[in-house]
């Protein structure tokens, strides 16, 4: 019974229209990927990375369950496609994160809804994030140059902003939308050029698009959700 309580509280809270598009767009990124054949295991990091991203973008601390599935199937394709630098991101950072993320959500709960209390960086922390992470992208972009990353520049940029995007998802800040905009956008880049040069990863490509997508969304209800508690408070 606790089971079943658990999901009803982690599905309450969608409106409409999520309960309808949400799960269209898994729907239909499992039947392209059966249509075409594609890899099963791009399917399944898809999938659960699509389901992380949602849950994670609606609050709810069972995106990590899914978020660590899709780390280590993601894990596998970074590097059967020599992305060396995701990889690494993946296996080494992601992957503690995300158990991190579990104990640290779990404290910040609202006790109607069970999801997180959203948060906002001030302008100081902003700048230091920001600096930060260009500078590190064009040192590791140098690295991964040097090791025969297929591409990378917008490897080194994705890795970098990434770190710093799930250390803003763990501290539940509203600005990782925009760090998951820039990184979502520039890996579609990346993975149709990998699809384009044969890798049999065309579920990867449409999962980075929904990424992308999704990001957006979450970025405006994060935003209209702080206003109003900014607005109450």
């Amino acid at each position: 019974m606790k089971i079943v309580k658990f999901i009803k509280s982690e599905l309450g809270g969608w409106g409409k229209l999520e309960r309808i598009i949400f799960p269209l767009e898994i729907f239909l990124i499992t039947a392209i990927s059966f249509i075409i054949n594609d890899s099963k295991i791009a399917l399944v990091s898809a999938v659960c990375g699509i389901l992380y991203t949602i849950l994670a973008g609606k609050g709810k601390i069972s995106c990590y369950g899914f978020g660590l599935c899709g780390t280590l199937c993601y894990s596998y394709i970074s590097f059967l496609n020599m992305l060396w630098g995701n990889l690494a991101l993946y296996l080494l950072f992601y992957l503690p994160m995300q158990i991190l993320g579990i104990f640290k959500w779990k404290k910040h709960l609202k006790k109607s809804s069970q999801e997180i209390i959203k948060t906002k960086l001030n302008q100081k922390e902003i700048w230091i994030y920001l600096a930060s992470a260009v500078v590190l992208s064009a040192v590791l972009s140098i690295i991964l140059k040097n090791t025969g990353d297929s591409t990378p520049y917008i490897d080194g940029v994705t890795t970098v902003f990434s770190v710093f995007g799930m250390i803003l998802t763990v501290k539940r800040c509203i600005e990782q939308w925009y760090v998951w905009i820039l990184v979502n956008g520039l890996s579609v880049v990346m993975w149709i050029e990998a699809y384009l040069n044969g890798s049999n990863c065309l579920a990867t490509v449409i999962m980075w698009v929904t990424y992308f997508l999704l990001a957006f969304y979450f970025l405006n209800t994060w935003k209209k959700e702080t206003a109003n508690s900014a607005g109450i408070l």
